[in-house]
């Protein structure tokens, strides 16, 4: 006879919610995954999902083992405006991989290199948490903003890739105010000027 109510065991039901949601989120990405969907699979009531992970976006950071939270730092960097924003996301991004949440995020980098699986939730997080929120911050025409945003993330993973995987210097060594004087006219002209 099949056992209902509640899972025994918080660690247990916690970890079975994750893996459910990573496979959901991996098959059917962000957009794709739901809540109830990944609280079957688990097979837990979608209540306990929202009791330990709360929104699906913390869910979905929570199954990347995401050391930071994009919706605590991008406001600051998006909010603004157009205005400067090449040099306020350069520096954020510096300061974050400089930080001690940039050795996970090296690992889920050289991950996403290697597996397919670790690639596509990679690119889920940085499409459902990142780029739509950089799209609708700075109110970019639709038409253009997934052009927009897949080059300044060319950018962004370049530069995170040579400076901190790869170490090539002498960005690897370069001080931070240097990278963003650097890079940030770059990201800057694929966000606010005519695209080619």
């Amino acid at each position: 006879m099949a056992r209902t109510g509640r899972r025994p065991g918080n660690q247990d039901t916690r970890e079975a919610i994750l893996a459910a949601a990573r496979q959901a989120f991996a098959e059917r990405g962000f957009e794709g995954a739901s809540i109830r969907q990944i609280a079957a699979a688990a097979g837990v009531d979608p209540a306990l999902v929202h009791h330990y992970f709360g929104a699906k976006d913390k869910l979905f950071l929570a199954t990347m083992n995401a050391p930071i939270d994009p919706g605590e730092i991008l406001p600051q960097v998006f909010e603004p405006g157009l205005d400067g924003v090449g040099e306020r996301l350069v520096r954020t991004f510096v300061s974050v991989w400089d930080s001690p949440a940039g050795t996970p995020v090296i690992a889920l980098v050289r991950s996403a290199m290697q597996h397919d699986w670790s690639a596509r939730m990679l690119r889920e997080f940085l499409v459902s948490q990142i780029l739509r929120r950089a799209t609708k911050a700075l109110d970019l025409d639709p038409a253009e903003a997934p052009t927009r945003a897949a080059l300044v993330a060319s950018q962004m993973i370049g530069l995170g890739i040579l400076r901190y995987i790869l170490k090539l210097e002498p960005l690897a060594s370069m001080p931070t105010d240097e990278v963003v004087r650097s890079i940030a006219p770059t990201v800057q002209r694929y966000l606010a000027d005519p695209l080619p």
